[in-house]
């Protein structure tokens, strides 16, 4: 009888330990490395859907700094009035750099007067201005990035908010891994500026 009961008491203490050891690797890696997001909304059409899961590679921008054509992860700004207690959090391309001059104009974001080539753009896409780039030049601060959805008609970005900083970036978006159908990497494109 003793030993049955041994026998269950050291399974059960091995179950608890097993337990306790992938719950601590899941915490540090989600706090520290790297952390699941789902898209909502259809501001990153047709590049990510509403409902989409991608991770978010968190540790990255604590050894360099996010790209041009980087799509990432950052706290709502302020302006962005996201309703209190959310959380909020969006999603969209990095498109300008600090201390680049950023012009919304002609159908085209511009960087340091050259109009940007987005091959992800569907044809036909328009990119036009809002509250905050309507009819100005806005230069980005030393800590300051230019961010926009791909789907330019339907995002509420930085055309209408203004650049965001790199301590509200949670990270890196770099993998849909939902829906089943659409897993991928998602890619950095590059741009001849």
């Amino acid at each position: 009888m003793s030993t049955t009961l041994s026998a269950v008491s050291g399974f059960f203490l091995d179950l608890i330990e097993t337990f306790v050891i992938g719950l601590s690797l899941f915490l540090v890696v989600y706090l520290f490395f790297m952390q699941p997001h789902q898209v909502s909304g259809m501001s990153m059409e047709p590049n990510l859907h509403s409902h989409d899961y991608v991770l978010t590679d968190k540790i990255s921008y604590r050894l360099g700094t996010p790209q041009r054509g980087d799509v990432i992860v950052f706290h709502a700004p302020p302006a962005a009035h996201c309703p209190a207690g959310t959380g909020c959090d969006f999603i969209k391309r990095v498109m300008g750099l600090p201390g680049e001059m950023i012009e919304v104009k002609n159908n085209s974001i511009y960087v340091n007067g050259t109009a940007l080539k987005e091959p992800y753009l569907p044809t036909g896409t328009e990119t036009m201005a809002n509250a905050f780039t309507n009819g100005r030049v806005v230069q980005l601060g030393q800590d300051e990035y230019f961010v926009a959805g791909d789907n330019r008609t339907n995002s509420s970005d930085s055309r209408s908010w203004g650049p965001i900083t790199s301590k509200n970036i949670v990270g890196k978006a770099f993998f849909r891994y939902w829906p089943v159908p659409d897993v991928s990497v998602i890619a950095k494109p590059s741009y001849a500026l």
